[in-house]
């Protein structure tokens, strides 16, 4: 008579049946090894996308070969590359994910743009890397996303890494603000910056937004069957990134983040907006205005805002020089424009006496120097002068394009506490019966995210552009923007998308 003894709730009864004699047979468990490779496996497609978002917490280092910023090869960088790799291994060894004919032809506009701008611009040999980075950032990483995030889980997985970067980050750039460790701004060392250093004073901010804008998704729209902390914890995170986006002093985030923040609660519907827009307001006030959180270098920075006709500072001064070097680049070769990288060789044939010859930089561990005025801080004014119309037709087109099948696609999973049904699933998952996927708007947080996202790259374009190691968040974004703009998995139920109710 054999048996075996185990530990545990089923030791009592087992030792009681060897007593009366009988012959016990047990049942192994599954051995944790299997349970942990079923769980890699799950998630093996989208971890490459969750390393490439996390190793923007590694600092970005010096600068490039030509003293600029955007020259230098970041971990984040080779890991979109391996990204981008695997996922053509990927499609190649399933033989069955593909692009929806919409889908592939609002991505591969802006590659036609690019290689159009390439083969027309006067040095084609100089235009190859900015070709390069065009192409990897708003084209390979967007189409890679849309074939390898599966459903709303992954989906989420990939905003929850983009949210604690920004928690990271935002951390970072509070403590060098409160030591006096940040950039310099207006003779102060402390503007947060993060871990991008003071040639990329943009990065932190545009990271800690997406991070504000994604936690501000998710408390509008909780997961279904998501536990009932989950929307008062993402409304804190929303809530702990306005500090450290106040203190990046960035004009254009700000007024990003408020039209994104807005687009999103008027989706939403007005009862819920009203709410979560009071509870961020009360969380601003009491952090920004009654801890004195650099209320005074703010209201200055907010009041500059108003100003920007009638007293422009220096730095607006020379953006406004820089767009009328843009327009006449534009001018000169209106159709298909000066050349991809043509802006910085062009720019003294077609710039004002009154631009600077750079940018001052200092703190944040870096010395003092001079960075020179390489775009226009305007990602549409670029275009136009490097593309002509023709490229900022295609590129821009798409982006608009991925935007209006977003909200479309949002529109038709319902308003979010707007039907009976929503609140019925509510009552029903806190009395802990089970939740019916089914009864709840498929994927609502996740289409809040990605339009939010979207709606706030948009207006930030019109006061910056891409350059810096954050530069590859931004092709993220639009990953999980036409995602959601075309995935059949984005709307399914959760069983035919694989989602998991509550799970990341």
């Amino acid at each position: 008579m054999a048996a075996e003894l185990t530990s545990g709730p089923a030791a009592g009864p087992v030792a009681r049946a060897l007593c009366a004699g009988r012959t016990v047979h047990t049942v192994r468990p599954a051995h944790s090894a299997d349970g942990l490779h079923r769980t890699v496996a799950d998630y093996a497609p989208v971890l490459p996308v969750v390393a490439t978002v996390l190793l923007l917490c590694v600092p970005a280092g010096g600068s490039g070969p030509d003293g600029g910023a955007t020259a230098r090869i970041t971990p984040a960088d080779a890991a979109s590359a391996v990204l981008v790799l695997w996922c053509a291994v990927t499609v190649l060894r399933s033989g069955r994910r593909s692009l929806t004919p919409a889908a592939a032809a609002v991505l591969a506009a802006p590659a036609l743009a690019f290689g159009l701008a390439a083969v027309t611009s006067a040095d084609p040999y100089g235009s190859l890397p900015g070709f390069c980075r065009y192409v990897q950032v708003f084209v390979l990483l967007p189409v890679s996303l849309v074939l390898l995030l599966r459903s709303r889980r992954d989906f989420r997985l990939v905003a929850y890494a983009v949210l604690a970067l920004a928690l990271v980050q935002g951390a970072i750039g509070v403590h060098q603000y409160a030591t006096g460790t940040g950039a310099s701004y207006m003779g102060r060392t402390v503007r947060a910056v993060g871990t991008f250093g003071a040639l990329d004073v943009m990065g932190m901010s545009t990271v800690v937004a997406y991070g504000l804008v994604t936690a501000l998704a998710f408390a509008l729209a909780p997961p279904a069957g998501a536990p009932r902390w989950f929307r008062g914890g993402a409304l804190c995170c929303a809530g702990a990134l306005l500090v450290p986006l106040a203190v990046s002093f960035s004009r254009g985030a700000w007024i990003a983040t408020g039209l994104a923040a807005l687009v999103m609660l008027f989706l939403t519907g007005l009862r819920l907006a009203l709410r979560v827009l009071a509870v961020l307001l009360a969380t601003a006030v009491v952090l920004v205005g009654g801890a004195g959180v650099g209320s005074e270098l703010i209201g200055a920075r907010l009041s500059s805002i108003t100003q920007v006709t009638g007293a422009p500072d220096r730095s607006v001064t020379d953006r406004y020089a820089m767009w009328d070097a843009a327009a006449s680049m534009w001018r000169d070769a209106p159709a298909t424009g000066v050349g991809l990288k043509g802006f910085p060789v062009h720019r003294d044939g077609h710039a004002s006496l009154g631009l600077s010859s750079g940018s001052d930089t200092e703190g944040a561990g870096a010395d003092f120097r001079r960075e020179p005025l390489l775009s226009p801080h305007n990602m549409y004014l670029l275009l136009l002068s490097e593309q002509g119309l023709a490229g900022l037709t295609l590129v821009a087109g798409s982006w608009a394009a991925l935007l209006a099948c977003g909200v479309r696609r949002l529109a038709r999973t319902g308003r979010t506490g707007r039907t009976g049904r929503t609140g019925r699933t509510a009552r029903t998952a806190r009395a802990g019966r089970t939740v019916s996927a089914g009864r709840t708007a498929h994927g609502r947080g996740c289409g809040l995210a990605a339009v939010g996202l979207l709606v706030w790259q948009c207006v930030d374009f019109l006061y910056a552009d891409i350059g810096g190691p954050s530069t590859v968040l931004t092709g993220v974004l639009l990953g999980l923007a036409a995602w959601w703009a075309f995935a059949p998995a984005a709307t399914a139920p959760a069983a035919a998308s694989a989602d998991r109710a509550g799970a990341p």
